[in-house]
């Protein structure tokens, strides 16, 4: 495990998870909303984004953290050698959300980029839960099983299976 992309829907615990690994393995952690959004809030230039992307991907060892544009997404997967895809119940995901929004009014929640509201990002997670099965679905997952040949996948789909994993790691 030297490569590690962890992803899933918003509210899945993925920054919670990744945390959780770093300290376990002492990888470098990349959460990629602190790669996309600059100290203001703003996206910053797709250019740029892109060229921080690289550079992380073709680095010995890291723990990607996020989902980011699409096209970075799969690059990410084809590099890493560590797949974990977060699929709980959207019910959950929809929870956790809330649940960070309304811990986010009174403490900025951990990895949160500097600058950008909790709410105004609790809606946007709101508005991108709701689009999820569009794309978290069973031909992304048909997908993924090809990506992973040869690498290490792990799908958790429940708080239980997320909170074991990190206890094991």
């Amino acid at each position: 495990m030297k490569k590690v992309a962890i992803f899933g829907k918003p509210g899945s615990g993925k920054s919670t998870l990744s945390k959780g690994l770093t300290q376990a393995t002492h990888l470098e952690l990349h959460a990629l909303d602190s790669i996309l959004f600059k100290p203001d809030g703003s996206q910053i230039e797709r250019e740029a984004y892109d060229k921080k992307h690289r550079a992380i991907l073709h680095s010995d060892s890291w723990i990607i953290d996020g989902f980011g544009p699409i096209s970075s997404f799969y690059e990410r997967l084809e590099a890493a050698d560590t797949l974990i895809y977060i699929d709980l119940p959207y019910a959950v995901s929809y929870w956790l959300v809330t649940k960070r929004l309304l811990k986010g009014l009174f403490v900025k929640p951990a990895g949160w980029p500097s600058g950008s509201s909790v709410i105004k990002g609790s809606l946007q997670s709101y508005k991108t839960l709701k689009l999820c099965p569009k794309f978290w679905n069973d031909d992304f997952m048909q997908k993924l099983q090809t990506i992973a040949k040869g690498k290490k996948l792990y799908v958790i789909r429940s708080i239980k299976e997320l909170n074991r994993f990190v206890e094991q790691v």
